[in-house]
């Protein structure tokens, strides 16, 4: 695999960017999800926001969206990028209420965190204490896909990613819930994914919804950057 160079000093250093995520919400029925990812761009250092909205049902973007903002302006600041963003979402998010069903971040799995195992996540579908039910548990793995546009001349090989559920309320289990079939251009030049969290939600009346957040690692300006993308996930 060719590798970027990464320069260290004795000053913290900048090495690529890892956006942040901000959860939004479902629809009333769990059928949509939406979520931002936001920061500041490496190299430019321009602020930029991006909404996902997607139908967990058929694991597609809606029509219009993602909404990506950025503002290629020095004096911009990063909430007026967010703002932006969520300006042009708002039809969407009064649509299908987005902003009254925001359900659970129930397993968080940062690039900035240690001595987890960063593939896998383990969680209960409700948030509560004492618990109850039992865990779920999804693993990610890796595997090679043929480099196209200008990712040819960048890497020798593109990381593409599959998705499976490991344990299923306390039961092993071995269900592949995703994969990929190619690399989609929008990901960039691939290096690497990390399983990073995880959202639930639970209808009234339906099956409860999980959607997967998956941090995709990319050649970046100087260093790997980070970007968000969620799987929906129906056990």
């Amino acid at each position: 695999m060719a590798k970027a160079a990464i320069i260290l000093t004795a000053a913290p250093a900048v090495a690529g960017d890892i956006a942040a995520l901000q959860s939004i919400g479902f629809s009333d029925d769990g059928s949509v999800y939406a979520f931002e990812e936001y920061g500041i761009q490496d190299g430019s250092g321009f602020p930029y926001s991006n909404i996902y909205v997607i139908d967990t049902v058929k694991d597609a973007y809606l029509p219009g969206t993602p909404i990506r903002i950025r503002l290629d302006d020095e004096n911009a600041g990063l909430s007026d990028a967010r703002r932006a963003a969520m300006d042009k979402a708002q039809p969407l998010i009064a649509r299908y209420a987005l902003g009254d069903n925001p359900g659970s971040l129930v397993a968080f799995n940062p690039v900035s965190e240690v001595g987890v195992e960063k593939h896998e996540l383990r969680y209960l579908e409700y948030p509560a204490d004492p618990i109850f039910g039992k865990p779920y548990a999804l693993k990610l793995e890796t595997f090679f896909a043929t480099p196209t546009g200008h990712c040819i001349d960048m890497v020798d090989a593109l990381i593409a990613f599959r998705l499976k559920m490991t344990e299923k309320d306390g039961t092993p289990a071995d269900e592949l819930v995703y994969e990929d079939k190619s690399v989609p251009a929008s990901r960039g030049c691939t290096v690497g994914y990390r399983l990073g969290g995880a959202v639930t939600y639970s209808p009234l009346g339906e099956a409860i919804v999980h959607m997967a957040l998956v941090n995709v690692l990319s050649l970046g300006f100087e260093g790997n950057d980070g970007r968000w993308i969620a799987v929906p996930v129906r056990p």
